[in-house]
């Protein structure tokens, strides 16, 4: 094994693989990070634009002495929603199993760091559908809105090592996913009662 699996964890509830490529001698599988929240904040960027563009040639021309100077959060708000939007957008993970080199590569892209984790298949014991707990949100001023709950979750099991997350998502989906692999690694899949 070639790299740390405790390094694929996920912070979200779902993540959600789409097949790129599904052939005898390999699957390969993409996640590309939270599309809906980056294209919000790319979105609010580019109209906050039209506001920030004068206020800086303002702030520009005529220096922090100005009317516009007191505005000068706009420009900055622009910055760092535009910072936010390509972070989410950078995201991305992929898990491609290949046949012919008998390996398990996982790989893990942010806008500054790249993680990969090799697997050979003779390390893998089996694929496991188990429930991981979750927080739902953050807790407000000592408040409970920050429950754990099970969501179903796809897991490689290593041998001695623990295990390693593939996938979050539903039970049937993950199900569909989890076959796929496990045929392909010549391992068992194994499901909790709980997500039957």
């Amino acid at each position: 094994m070639q790299g740390n699996p405790a390094e694929f964890e996920a912070m979200g509830s779902r993540l959600g693989f789409r097949i790129l490529e599904d052939s005898p001698e390999k699957l390969e599988l993409l996640w590309k990070g939270p599309r809906f929240p980056a294209f919000l904040c790319l979105g609010i960027a580019l109209l906050l634009l039209f506001v920030s563009i004068p206020i800086a040639q303002a702030i520009y021309l005529n220096g922090f002495a100005s009317r516009a100077a007191s505005l000068w959060y706009f420009p900055l708000m622009n910055f760092v929603l535009f910072g936010i939007a390509l972070y989410l957008l950078a995201q991305q993970r992929s898990i491609s199993i290949d046949g012919r080199t008998r390996t398990v590569a996982l790989r893990k892209r942010h806008l500054f760091k790249r993680i990969s984790l090799a697997l050979p298949f003779s390390e893998i014991d089996s694929v496991k559908i188990v429930p991981d707990f979750v927080y739902s949100g953050f807790a407000v001023a000592g408040s409970s809105a920050a429950q754990s709950f099970p969501v179903p979750s796809l897991r490689l099991e290593i041998r001695g090592n623990g295990s390693v997350l593939l996938d979050r998502g539903g039970a049937g989906r993950l199900e569909v996913m989890g076959e796929k692999i496990a045929r392909r690694l010549g391992v068992p899949l194994e499901k909790y009662r709980a997500l039957r």
